[in-house]
């Protein structure tokens, strides 16, 4: 039913300009001021990466993607309650952050909080009117969480 609602509301906004800008993925754009801590995250020099990012949210602490990277850096290094409070921090800032909405999901999961993940998908699933990565990626971690932890 999802998909049969996502499909029908693109035919109707085909042609929108709003279609391109959710197309392109926004920060993930080539000239993007965050490439430089993506690139170091995909090499996961992860706590390079936390160094980096903290020193430029000095210029820019409500810049809630850079948390989200800050975030997910920690959470790759298994810093949990650290990656929580920065999710934290960017979702106060942006509460329909896509990123930090799926990520937080998935360190939930980490942590055997699967029903605050489910909540996480809920926030994605009301952001994601069209669909996105984001909600499709969280939406397998849960089901791939709940095949190999049953109830």
């Amino acid at each position: 039913m999802r998909n049969l609602l996502n499909f029908l509301m693109a035919i109707m906004i085909a042609g929108s300009t709003l279609a391109p800008a959710y197309a392109e993925g926004g920060y993930k754009k080539k000239d993007s001021p965050l490439k430089p801590y993506h690139e170091l995250i995909e090499a996961e020099k992860y706590q390079q990466a936390i160094t980096e990012l903290k020193e430029a949210l000095r210029d820019d602490p409500d810049n809630a993607d850079m948390l989200n990277l800050v975030a997910y850096s920690n959470r790759k290094l298994k810093n949990f309650d650290i990656a929580l409070e920065y999710y934290q921090q960017a979702l106060a800032i942006e509460p329909d952050h896509r990123g930090a909405n799926e990520y937080l999901g998935e360190l939930y999961l980490q942590t055997g909080q699967p029903e605050k993940a489910e909540e996480r998908l809920k926030v994605l699933d009301e952001e994601c009117f069209f669909g996105c990565d984001e909600y499709d990626k969280l939406e397998a971690a849960i089901e791939e969480y709940r095949k190999q932890n049953p109830s």
